[in-house]
């Protein structure tokens, strides 16, 4: 295989920008900027998100078997950026960024346009970043979008040319 043209390929599938949080029994806050992230099913909603595996992020939601995804838009490109280091919480902030507990206990930003909280219904461990499905149990939109919902969504392209992730 060219790994170049493995490389390419790989980065041409287009990637949507969410905040994964999750909090631990303990207290224990993660919030990581992540891109592998789709629904894969209807009845019941499901999405599924890779997170990689020697991360905080996936040792919480292992052990709370809940988390959100808090969907980045367009005009959050800052967000996107503090979210790729890890961060400690403080208060009821991470990063800066205000958050409320969701139904399930994870953490929803509070100024993200959009949430899905989850519950964790299977893992599967692969490679160097585990795939979690979870059932979704919870959504919220800050606001109605006037156009396709999509289209407020922040991309992994926004970022700018010298930004990928994959391959």
């Amino acid at each position: 295989m060219d790994a170049d043209a493995k490389k390419i390929a790989l980065r041409m599938i287009p990637y949507g920008l969410y905040v994964l949080t999750a909090e631990g029994k303990d207290g224990k806050v993660t919030a990581s900027t992540v891109n592998w992230v789709t629904q894969s099913a209807f009845q019941p909603p499901l999405v599924v998100v890779g997170v990689k595996a020697d991360s905080g992020a996936h040792a919480i939601i292992k052990e709370s078997k809940t988390f959100a995804l808090n969907i980045l838009g367009k005009d959050q490109k800052g967000q996107a950026f503090t979210f790729f280091k890890a961060l400690e919480r403080e208060g009821n902030t991470i990063g800066g960024e205000p958050f409320r507990k969701g139904t399930l206990g994870a953490p929803i930003l509070e100024k993200a346009p959009a949430f899905v909280e989850c519950q964790l219904v299977d893992t599967i461990e692969k490679g160097d970043h585990s795939i979690f499905v979870g059932e979704v149990k919870d959504a919220g939109v800050a606001a109605q979008p006037s156009g396709r919902p999509d289209d407020l969504t922040l991309t992994l392209r926004d970022l700018g040319d010298k930004v990928f992730y994959g391959g």
